[in-house]
């Protein structure tokens, strides 16, 4: 293979496969990262259905956001990273041997963490961040429901709820054997959201009054009842849609709650606002990062030429953690 060619996933109408692409040329404020490890995200599985995340939608596009490894070329305009460093990267094409991202989409992987752990971080991490506190404002002394909370994203949340001083984290599962590991990972309380009973139980938890965040990845049919958890003058936040992206609302209740609801993505953010859910998410918590206070259990790695089987794990929704790609190994 010629120094200007590199295997990338790319998808084509067949799914994803791994082929020959052209090796991405460096811009003024980006970085080519020599990659490890992909994490394999919702959005990922998404792409592969037809949703155009970004520009990494489409036939022929290489897949992948999430990536991590070690910086091999700078352009001109970066600052404070360099050849050498070993990075946490989020863009677009991040399943490769190569990657790029402009250096304000970078995070150093913390002293003697390897590339493939690492490379499970950078999503959940700026996600949650993102969630609970720059949407969330969330308080110390409050409690927090998170649902979906055997995802990566999701158990990184319990965890940093725990880590803001959280009195009560609430974490779902639908599957007895996930739903029993979430206090490994924070959870005081963990519910069974297709157990009919599971606003009560929360409601029983909280003196009747639900709780003061709720951060959604379900939404579907399930949204009212989350509304029927948070409190009044709570907040809601939504980051996934993995019950389905279309459901009956009831606009009463919100009004009767006296609800904040706020939707998230990073699909239609500018670089300017990417750049700046990571600077805020490094200035809070790089340090409980680094000092290791954040987990993140692998639930299983697949190489590169073995994306197509990676997908087939998330879609069947039974992992515990990240499912990650290992590139150059």
């Amino acid at each position: 293979m010629s120094d200007n060619k590199m295997q990338a996933v790319i998808l084509t109408e067949d799914g994803v496969t791994l082929a020959e692409v052209d090796r991405p040329e460096v811009k003024p404020t980006q970085v080519l990262v020599k990659v490890a490890s992909c994490s394999v995200n919702r959005s990922d599985l998404l792409t592969t259905q037809g949703k155009n995340y970004g520009h990494v939608g489409g036939a022929a596009k290489v897949m992948g956001a999430a990536c991590c490894g070690e910086v091999v070329e700078v352009g001109s305009e970066v600052s404070g990273v360099s050849r050498g460093d070993r990075v946490m990267a989020v863009g677009a094409a991040g399943w490769a041997e190569y990657a790029l991202a402009d250096y304000r989409r970078t995070l150093p992987v913390p002293d003697g963490m390897d590339l493939i752990l690492g490379g499970s971080y950078s999503s959940a991490f700026l996600t949650m961040h993102d969630a609970i506190v720059t949407n969330g404002e969330f308080k110390p002394g409050q409690s927090i429901l998170i649902q979906g909370a055997s995802t990566g994203v999701g158990i990184m949340g319990m965890q940093m709820g725990k880590h803001l001083g959280a009195n009560l984290v609430i974490g779902t599962s639908t599957n007895a054997e996930r739903r029993a590991r979430l206090s490994e990972f924070g959870a005081d309380l963990a519910l069974d959201s297709s157990d009919p009973n599971w606003v009560d139980q929360v409601l029983d938890a909280t003196d009747g009054k639900g709780v003061d965040l709720a951060i959604d990845q379900i939404s579907g049919s399930i949204f009212n009842q989350t509304m029927s958890a948070t409190k009044i003058h709570g907040r809601i936040i939504n980051v996934g849609r993995l019950g389905g992206e279309k459901a009956e609302f009831d606009f009463n209740m919100l009004a009767e709650r006296r609800l904040t609801y706020i939707g998230t993505t990073g699909r239609t953010r500018s670089l300017e606002e990417h750049a700046e859910v990571f600077r805020s998410a490094k200035a809070d918590l790089w340090g409980a990062m680094e000092a290791g206070v954040f987990r993140m259990p692998i639930d299983s790695t697949f190489d590169i030429s073995e994306a197509a089987a990676a997908l087939e794990r998330a879609a069947a929704n039974k992992h515990f953690g990240c499912i990650m790609l290992t590139v150059n190994a």
